[in-house]
């Protein structure tokens, strides 16, 4: 039995513009540091055996301040847990995207990565995992997109409709059946 902390990397400047970053490589801000800062406080809660993290900036530095502080001496890169790419999409806000394809512009698959592709290579990912740290607890700093779209299809069963918040913490125990504890937590932000 595998257990995966799923954290959503620290927020950036684009974040906060609600520009989609897909495979755009953008770092945190200061915000997003100090965010990272106090979820790796809380992390504490449970022995974490490995890190991982999706090659981005944005995730590579979240990934660092909690290695640091849970004293992981080795954060490792998998291109797998990278972003969704969005295409034409990226780098565009929801007033932009509306102005240039209309209200439906997220019906449109506009240069956006085929989403087989994406639980493909997030599902080669998780059975790696698996077979590496067997009833172990693997830290997993990626993309809020991708996030979402593994737990659906790791726990169908449960509802995943919003997307993870950033720094936010989801918990998956993966087993015959998988169950998710914690989704999209985010007690250790201060108001």
């Amino acid at each position: 039995m595998t257990t995966i902390g799923f954290i959503r990397h620290g927020i950036t400047e684009w974040n906060k513009e609600g520009r989609i970053q897909g495979s755009i490589d953008i770092p945190l801000c200061e915000e997003g540091i100090q965010m990272s800062k106090d979820l790796s406080k809380r992390l504490g809660f449970k022995k974490w055996h490995a890190i991982y993290t999706s090659p981005m900036r944005r995730a590579k530095m979240t990934a660092t301040i909690i290695a640091s502080e849970l004293q992981l001496t080795h954060v490792i890169e998998d291109s797998r847990i990278r972003e969704i790419h969005e295409g034409k999409f990226e780098g565009t806000t929801e007033e932009e995207r509306i102005k240039k394809w209309g209200k439906s512009w997220s019906t449109l698959a506009l240069g956006t990565e085929n989403e087989i592709d994406v639980i493909a290579r997030g599902i080669s990912f998780i059975e790696a995992i698996k077979k590496n740290y067997p009833n172990e607890n693997v830290l997993v700093i990626t993309h809020g997109s991708f996030i979402k779209k593994m737990l659906q299809r790791l726990v169908p069963y449960d509802e995943f409709d919003e997307e993870p918040e950033n720094t936010s913490i989801s918990i998956v125990t993966l087993k015959e059946v998988n169950h998710c504890s914690v989704y999209n937590c985010m007690k250790h932000h201060k108001e």
